[in-house]
C-alpha cells in the first residue's frame, strides 16, 4: 500500500500537512440510466396530497421555496394535515442512485433504499462538525431495548461537509448493494453503502449496514424494496431522478491512495490553525493558469486567483489542494482543489465598455496596463491581492464573513477613474433577481449578494452566451470600494 507524505513546507508561517478526503470526476463509466419520470405522479405508489410536480422551484437563502406550475421537479410542501412520504412504483436490490436535490432553511428529509436504509437529507450548510444526522450519512438504527441514551447506533457521518446553502441545488450519487439471501430465506450478506458522493466529492464508503435504520417501512430485510422518499418532516424537492442496478463492489478504498496521479507518497495540504496561501500552477479546464494563487481557509472556504488579470477563477468548500504533481518526481508545478469546486472565470474584471452592447474582453487589451504587486496579510494572515489595472490601484481582499459561511469579497480603487469603466461582478449562462441586491446564479448553482453600501446602480445585461452582471467604477480619486459576498 502506498503511503502519503506528510509535507512540512514552512511558508510565512504556513504548515501544510495531509489530507484525508478529495472529489471525484465521476461516478459511474459509460452506463445507461433509468430516468424517473416528473411529468406525472405515475411513478410513484398512491401519491399523498404533500408531494407534487412543479415546472420550477425558486430557492431562498432565508425563507420557504416557491414553486411554479409544469413538469420535472417533485415537491413536497408539507402542511397542516396528514404528511407522508412518498415509495416508488419500482423496487430495487443493488442500485446506483442519482438525484438533485434542494432544501429550504432547517429542513429534514431523507432517501430510504428499498424503503429501508435511510441516507440523511438535511441543511447543514456550514456546520463544522458533523453526526449520523447530517445531510449525506447513513442515519442510525434504533433500539429501545439497549441502555438508555444508547437507543441509536451504527450511524455513519460524512466524512467532510460540502453541503450547500440552503435553497441550492445540490446533488447526491448513492451507490448501494443489497442484502443477499439464500434458497432459505437466511440471509448470508448484509447490505452494503458502497460509495455516497455529495456535490462531487465522496463522503462515505463501504459502509456495512446490519439491518435497517431507524424509520424502516419495512421490519425486515429482502431483496428487494421500493425507492422512498421522506415527506413527513420537511420541505424538499427533487429533480433528474436516475438510477440503474449494475453496481460493482470493487471501488475505491479509503485506505488507497487519493492523488490523481499515480505517485507513491501523494501529497495533501490541509489547513490548519491559520489561512494557507499557496502559488501554483492551476488548470482551468483545458487552460493552464501559471501565476495562480490558492487561498484556504479554517472554515473549509477556498479560492484560486490569477494573479495577472486580477480574475477569482474558482472556489470551493472541502479540503484545501492536492499538491501532489507540484513536488512527485521532477514536478509540473500544478494544484488540484480538494472539495465541492464552482467553476468561474478567468477574463480580466476590469474593462471600459463604450457602448451598451460591448462584448466583454476575454484576456488583457494592449491599451490596458496591468501589473501585479503581490499581497499583504492582516492579522489573521487574510490576504489582501494588490494590482494596478485602468491607472487604478487596485486592492481585493477575499475573506470568511463573521460566521464563517460566506466569502466576502471587498474591492477598493484609488486614482484616476476611466469613463465607462466597469466591473464585472459574474458572468454566467443564468442570473435571476432573488431581490434586496441577491441575485441566483445558473439557476440556484450558488447566490451573490451585493453590498447595501455600494454607491452605485447594478447592470444587469444580456451576452451572446448568457448573462453578465456589471458594477460601474466610478470617484476612484476619492477612494472607491465595491462589495459582494458568494454563498453556496
Amino acid at each position: 500500500m502506498k503511503k502519503a507524505r506528510l509535507f512540512n513546507l514552512k511558508n510565512a508561517s504556513r504548515y501544510f500537512c495531509m489530507l484525508v478526503f478529495m472529489p471525484i470526476s465521476s461516478f459511474a463509466q459509460t452506463v445507461v440510466y433509468n430516468q424517473v419520470s416528473l411529468a406525472d405522479m405515475s411513478a410513484f405508489k398512491t401519491p399523498p396530497a404533500n408531494w407534487s410536480i412543479a415546472g420550477s422551484v425558486k430557492g431562498n437563502f432565508d425563507k420557504p421555496f416557491e414553486r411554479q406550475a409544469g413538469q420535472g421537479i417533485l415537491v413536497n410542501e408539507p402542511g397542516d394535515k396528514k404528511n407522508e412520504d412518498i415509495f416508488t412504483n419500482f423496487e430495487h436490490g443493488d442500485i446506483n442512485l442519482d438525484v438533485d436535490f434542494m432544501m429550504p432553511p432547517g429542513s429534514n428529509s431523507g432517501i430510504y433504499l428499498q424503503g429501508r436504509y435511510e441516507i440523511q437529507l438535511l441543511d447543514s450548510w456550514g456546520k463544522d462538525v458533523l453526526t449520523s444526522q447530517d445531510l449525506g450519512s447513513i442515519y442510525e438504527r434504533w433500539d429501545e431495548k439497549r441502555p438508555n441514551g444508547d437507543f441509536g447506533y451504527q450511524g455513519i457521518a460524512p466524512r467532510v461537509n460540502v453541503s450547500r446553502a440552503p435553497g441550492l441545488w445540490q446533488n447526491i450519487k448513492i451507490s448501494f448493494l443489497a442484502p443477499k439471501f439464500d434458497e432459505s430465506g437466511k440471509k448470508i450478506a448484509n447490505a452494503r453503502v458502497i460509495k455516497i458522493v455529495l456535490n462531487g466529492v465522496i463522503i462515505i464508503e463501504n459502509a456495512e449496514l446490519t439491518g435497517p435504520t431507524r424509520g424502516s417501512a419495512f421490519p425486515q430485510e429482502a431483496p428487494m424494496g421500493p425507492l422512498r422518499l421522506q415527506g413527513d418532516h420537511g420541505a424538499v424537492a427533487f429533480r433528474n431522478i436516475k438510477y440503474n442496478t449494475t453496481v460493482t463492489a470493487n471501488t475505491y478504498s479509503a485506505n488507497a491512495p487519493k492523488s490523481f496521479v499515480d505517485a507513491d507518497e501523494p501529497v495533501y495540504v490541509e489547513v490548519k490553525n491559520e489561512p494557507v496561501v499557496l502559488r501554483s500552477f492551476v488548470y482551468l479546464g483545458d487552460k493552464m493558469i501559471s501565476h495562480a494563487v490558492n487561498v484556504g481557509y479554517q472554515q473549509h472556504l477556498n479560492f484560486s486567483y490569477d494573479l495577472e488579470d486580477g480574475a477569482m477563477f474558482q472556489v470551493w468548500r472541502g479540503g484545501f489542494v492536492d499538491a501532489t504533481p507540484m513536488w512527485w518526481f521532477r514536478g509540473d508545478g500544478t494544484t488540484k482543489a480538494l472539495g465541492s469546486v464552482i467553476r468561474l472565470n478567468d477574463a480580466p474584471p476590469l474593462a471600459v465598455l463604450n457602448t451598451d452592447g460591448a462584448a466583454w474582453p476575454d484576456t488583457l487589451i494592449n491599451q490596458q496596463v496591468y501589473r501585479a504587486k503581490g499581497y499583504e496579510l492582516d492579522g489573521k494572515g487574510n490576504p489582501t491581492i494588490k494590482y494596478i489595472s485602468n491607472n487604478l490601484t487596485v486592492d481585493d481582499k477575499i475573506a470568511p464573513s463573521g460566521d464563517g459561511k460566506i466569502l466576502t469579497r471587498q474591492l477598493t480603487f484609488n486614482g484616476t477613474t476611466q469613463a465607462n469603466l466597469y466591473y464585472r461582478v459574474v458572468s454566467a449562462k443564468d442570473i435571476s433577481v432573488i431581490g434586496n441586491g441577491m441575485y441566483s446564479i445558473n439557476n440556484f448553482e450558488y447566490y451573490l449578494q451585493l453590498s447595501p453600501d455600494n454607491k452605485v446602480k447594478p447592470v444587469l445585461r444580456t451576452t451572446p452566451s448568457g448573462m453578465e452582471l456589471l458594477l460601474p467604477v466610478k470617484d476612484a480619486d476619492k477612494g472607491m470600494s465595491l462589495g459582494y459576498s458568494m454563498i453556496w
